[in-house]
């Protein structure tokens, strides 16, 4: 599809953000799209924010372990961008006015030291450009109504990314195996989920690798300071006003997200 289309179907997508108000699935209502579109969607929709103010402070891949692949039915990893207005502080409740229907998923975050640029990027290039790496969640939300949503709806609505909430704790990324770190996902202190990061493409590092790689062939490359998401350990659980979602990750520690009923980030619930 041209450019004209692309303006058009980011533009659905960003009213529907702003108005909290979800879209019929875009591979529905332009039956065209391919997957490359879908990224030339999320490129535009990214242009708006840059040009509004915001800065890019990483990116998320998504859709990396069977859980979520089944989840969402479909067979490959897609990515997003991380914008500076999807990080929340760890604790201080977050407004779910500001999201359509949230989940929340664990991840092991790394942060980048040095640039990562692909093509051609293997595991000890990715491991020698990382800083550190966090617990992290990651808030998805989709702006496609009932979460009916195939891979090119997802790439189009920028990987379904929401927001993220990242730990306090800094750990060497030599310090655990990535693999074996397990999870536990509790809400309102109920378990809801379990995993390690063995169930992200095998190891989150090969997330890492896969992103540089991506986006390399687009000209893009990972920004020192930026915040990596590799993909969720297990399957997305959904959170409502009042909860509370804790994950705790062996090796890393823990990380907590805390839903209020405002809008503004670090206001009484």
């Amino acid at each position: 599809m041209d450019k004209a289309t692309h303006l058009v179907v980011a533009k659905e997508l960003l009213a529907a953000r702003r108005a909290r108000e979800p879209i019929d699935p875009v591979s529905r209502t332009r039956p065209g799209l391919t997957v490359e579109d879908a990224y030339a969607v999320q490129r535009e929709q990214v242009r708006t924010w840059t040009e509004d103010g915001q800065r890019v402070q990483g990116h998320k891949v998504g859709l990396t372990s069977a859980a979520m692949q089944r989840q969402l039915g479909v067979d490959q990893p897609d990515y997003g961008h991380l914008m500076e207005s999807m990080f929340h502080l760890e604790g201080l409740p977050i407004g779910l006015a500001e999201f359509i229907s949230p989940k929340v998923e664990p991840e092991i975050a790394f942060v980048l030291k040095r640039p990562l640029t692909g093509p051609g990027v293997n595991a000890a290039q990715a491991l020698s450009a990382v800083d550190y790496v966090l617990p992290a969640l990651e808030i998805i939300d989709s702006r496609i109504r009932d979460w009916k949503i195939g891979l090119i709806d997802t790439v189009a609505d920028n990987a379904s990314a929401g927001g993220v909430v990242l730990g306090s704790r800094p750990v060497p990324v030599g310090a655990v195996d990535l693999r074996l770190s397990g999870c536990v996902l509790t809400r309102r202190g109920e378990v809801v989920g379990t995993g390690a990061g063995g169930a992200v493409l095998g190891s989150p590092l090969n997330a890492l690798v896969w992103l540089a790689n991506t986006v390399g062939r687009l000209g893009v490359t990972l920004e020192p300071g930026h915040v990596i998401l590799p993909g969720s350990v297990c399957a997305a659980v959904p959170v409502a006003a009042g909860d509370s979602v804790t994950a705790a990750f062996g090796g890393l520690g823990t990380v907590t997200a805390r839903f209020g009923h405002t809008t503004k980030q670090g206001e009484d619930a």
